[in-house]
């Protein structure tokens, strides 16, 4: 065997705890009682006698064998309180391989050299085997009942609330296990109201499938009529399907003045799930892509990350889920102290693995940059700083060019010169053909990323030393200053909800799944094919009419639009549109077999001719000269069209 598994054998040796002895100790008593008692059983009287001396030369061996054949099937080292099939499976087995060793021993080593016949015999052997498993498994699902009666008593005496689960037996299954085993508290389930049809008149873990969520109305009126009413509602990742009504779950819930609360999946927690809030902006999209946790964990496990902006919506939820797949060190730089602060405050309270270190600094001051990045070493950067807000870098469009543009040109030079393996950009969609500000800026950056990835793939064609690639998305919800928070806001202080336009339509999705797809992006730009593709976009699903986004947030929230909460029209903000756009017409796209995301191929300048744009550009910033930066942005992207005045006078 190789050595790496003797390591890992004394290593798990080393790990061993009195508990573990006892569990030891308790499966040799046991061998030996069913050893003992299968002798008994078939052997009666003067037989039984005559056989003792010889078996009890035998057993000392054999017990000791069987310690270590428990220990093998890892026996010895599972927790009593969380057996399951698995280790009545492994119980199983164990009993097989003993009763395969008395067998050896019997018709090979005793009945032909020793005692002349078999001193055994297949009955005892037989008799022996049912035995070893009532034993080894009967005192371990006892112990695992009675540890599962007292956290179900205990969660009685401590006034639990009455809970109803919405959703699939499966995922209802993920809640009474947590329940059961402590993992959530001071909720008692009364029965679970599931989607599925195959599911309903059946019983999850001894609780009872009370019908289908159309009958949620008349169970919550018979809980009452009982005197039993329910208090609280759980919806489980299955209950925000389209099909299973999560908007009317919610609007009879909150007009019943009843608590809801959301059960996330493990997939998307990788970890125990926590109850939280049921946000309007569960309910708002599409169901999101398929994302192969997998490919995330291979990608980020043990490595070093280092995220820009990591305090802002984008870059926290970066941070969390980097950390959630498992990287060893993870670099938070931010130029908000209060956001930084926030968010290693919440990582490190999670008790992580993960070594975190967060730093203040500005992308835009070079050195810095590029003295972090040299003492950190990251292995992969994910660039989210930036300034996003249109209707703002409209009026200040020269702190635009200098945090986005140059402060992206100095986090990708400095990643470089650390030997990072790749630096992850987060664009926008307002980067295809741009008509703002913040979709030029982007597009100009995405532009130095895509000719830096080129030179470097033409310096060394099997492997570059860093991959640069740039990430487009839409509008994520409840990200900072976004529509949602906003309406949310709008509709607490009792209106009006402000929409510029009637015919607004924009792209949405969870800050969750953009960023687990960002990561996606990444993991494919690190493999050997495609290296000629720097440029991702990611799907978007169906644009959302921002009016009816605002009519569906009213109403979820037990108001009647233009009723309750009137909707007004402001009318258009400089460098807005009525539809963003995915790809450009010039952009050929390309699939790339992954699931949510497509490549483009946008025009491409040469990395000398883009240097000697930023250079002139950085010399007209400094001067204000705006006929100089008006040259420069009509010359680097030609489909820009601005619509504001600042830059065009």
């Amino acid at each position: 065997m190789p050595p790496a598994y003797f390591e890992h054998s004394i290593n798990s040796l080393r790990r061993l705890t009195w508990r573990n002895l006892l569990i030891a100790v308790h499966d040799a008593v046991v061998t030996t009682i069913a050893v003992l008692a299968s002798f008994y059983l078939r052997f009666e009287g003067q037989e039984f006698l005559v056989r003792i001396p010889l078996l009890f030369l035998i057993l000392p061996c054999f017990v000791a064998f069987s310690v270590v054949v428990c220990y093998v099937f890892n026996l010895t080292t599972t927790k009593w309180r969380f057996v399951s099939l698995p280790d009545v499976l492994n119980i199983l087995l164990v009993a097989t391989v003993l009763t395969l060793t008395l067998l050896v021993i019997d018709y090979i080593f005793l009945a032909p050299n020793i005692y002349g016949s078999f001193f055994l015999g297949k009955t005892t052997m037989l008799i022996y085997w049912f035995l070893e498993v009532a034993f080894l498994s009967g005192s371990r699902l006892a112990y695992r009942y009675f540890r599962y009666s007292r956290t179900l008593n205990r969660a009685r005496a401590l006034d639990a609330v009455p809970t109803l689960l919405i959703g699939r037996a499966a995922d209802a299954e993920i809640f009474l296990r947590a329940v059961e085993s402590g993992a959530v508290k001071h909720l008692w389930p009364v029965g679970v109201l599931s989607p599925s049809r195959a599911d309903r008149g059946q019983t999850i873990r001894g609780m009872p499938v009370l019908g289908g969520i159309d009958d949620l109305n008349e169970i919550l009126n018979e809980f009452i009529k009982h005197q039993k009413p329910v208090e609280r509602i759980v919806m489980t990742p299955s209950a925000f399907e389209p099909d299973s009504q999560p908007d009317s779950v919610l609007m009879l819930s909150r007009r019943l003045g009843l608590i809801v609360s959301r059960l996330p999946s493990l997939e998307e927690s990788r970890e125990m799930p926590q109850l939280a809030p049921v946000a309007v902006e569960d309910l708002l999209l599409r169901p999101s892509e398929t994302i192969d946790y997998n490919r995330l964990e291979t990608l980020v496990r043990n490595k070093s990350i280092a995220v820009t902006g990591g305090g802002g919506s984008i870059g926290s939820e970066l941070c969390n889920r980097v950390v959630a797949f498992g990287a060893s060190r993870l670099l938070i730089i931010e130029n908000s102290e209060p956001a930084l602060y926030a968010i290693s405050e919440s990582l490190t309270s999670k008790n992580r693995i993960a070594v975190i270190e967060g730093r203040i600094a500005d992308i835009r001051d070079r050195d810095r940059m590029l003295r972090l990045m040299e003492e950190f070493k990251p292995d992969i950067v994910f660039h989210a700083a930036a300034l996003k807000h249109v209707p703002i870098l409209e009026r200040d469009w020269s702190e635009g060019v200098k945090t986005n543009i140059f402060g992206s040109m100095n986090v990708a030079d400095a990643a470089l010169a650390a030997g990072a393996e790749a630096m992850v950009m987060i664009s926008t969609d307002k980067a295809i053909e741009p008509v703002s500000m913040l979709g030029l800026t982007k597009r100009f950056a995405e532009m130095y990323c895509q000719g830096l990835d080129r030179e470097l793939a033409a310096q060394v064609k099997e492997k570059p030393p860093m991959r640069l690639i740039s990430v487009r998305f839409g509008n994520v919800l409840a990200s900072n200053g976004s529509v949602v928070p906003k309406f949310k806001a709008q509709i607490e202080a009792g209106g009006p909800v402000t929409v510029t336009h009637p015919d607004m339509v924009r792209y949405f999705m969870t800050i969750r799944e953009a960023c687990d797809l960002v990561i996606t992006a990444a993991s494919y730009a690190l493999t050997p094919a495609r290296r000629d593709v720097s440029v991702f976009v990611l799907n978007m699903g169906q644009p959302v009419k921002i009016v009816d986004l605002a009519v569906r947030m009213i109403r979820l929230s037990g108001l009647e639009p233009y009723h309750d909460i009137d909707i007004i029209f402001t009318g258009m903000r400089p460098g807005e549109r009525l539809n963003e756009i995915l790809f450009a017409k010039e952009e050929p796209t390309i699939e790339i077999g992954l699931s949510g995301i497509l490549a483009a191929k946008p025009n491409e300048f040469p990395l000398e001719m883009l240097r000697r744009w930023i250079a002139t550009l950085a010399e007209a910033i400094a001067n204000e000269d705006k006929a100089a930066i008006r040259s420069i942005l009509k010359h680097a992207v030609p489909e820009f069209r601005s619509n504001t005045i600042s830059i065009s006078d």
